[in-house]
């Protein structure tokens, strides 16, 4: 089976530098020790349709990375819905440790994943949660809400809208501009904007969408 080599490690860096994003020592062991785990547990668990660690530097991390900036400048505590083998979710708990992020799944294999992602990784500001999504009441609403090719737009709203304010920002990564899913919106969610993500190493289309709730 392969493992992480110094050609992922270097193709992550240079890859972060792109995104203009400089990754610390210990950012960089984390998020390889990440792949590692990923290329691990994948033949076993089925955590991602891609089998070859050569494209998983581009298609799960730098692709995580590539949403960086915009995290930056929201809140400290974030829900990753549908986090499945952890995209992006633990590398963003990687990047921003001093911020809180909760990983949800209704995959059992998945969530046991992260658990174990989590304590390898030492990563004290992620929690791993096993529910469906909609069964799921923190105690307080979140400042930001992600997904990574979790759902629809709408249904992304509506399963996760007990779980915001109008203040929270939901962040939903995507391949093509899905305009027909735009349309679907349901009325008290808007489009807040529209990011255009180059990944370094992907080639087809990907973008940010952030969604506000009106009420």
């Amino acid at each position: 089976m392969m493992s992480v080599t110094q050609r992922h490690a270097e193709e992550l860096l240079q890859g972060a530098r792109e995104l203009g994003i400089e990754l610390s020592a210990q950012q960089q062991e984390q998020l390889l020790a990440y792949l590692g785990l990923l290329i691990k547990w994948n033949k076993a668990y089925n955590l991602t349709a891609v089998r070859d660690p050569d494209e998983m530097v581009s298609r799960h991390l730098l692709d995580s990375l590539s949403v960086v900036p915009f995290v930056a400048e929201l809140g400290d505590n974030w829900l990753d819905v549908g986090s499945g083998g952890g995209m992006p979710g633990v590398p963003l708990a990687i990047m921003f440790p001093e911020r809180r992020f909760t990983l949800l799944d209704s995959n059992g294999k998945k969530t046991r994943f992260l658990v174990q992602v989590k304590l390898e990784l030492k990563l004290a500001n992620l929690e791993v949660v096993h529910s469906r999504v909609e069964a799921y009441r923190p105690e307080q609403p979140f400042d930001g809400i992600s997904s990574r090719a979790f759902s629809s737009l709408e249904d992304f709203s509506n399963w996760t809208r007990h779980l915001g304010s109008v203040d929270t920002q939901w962040l939903a990564m995507k391949g093509v501009h899905p305009d027909d899913e735009l349309q679907a919106l349901p009325t008290d969610f808007r489009l807040s904007a529209t990011h255009v993500l180059r990944v370094p190493g992907c080639q087809g289309q990907r973008h940010l969408l952030i969604l506000r709730r009106s009420v």
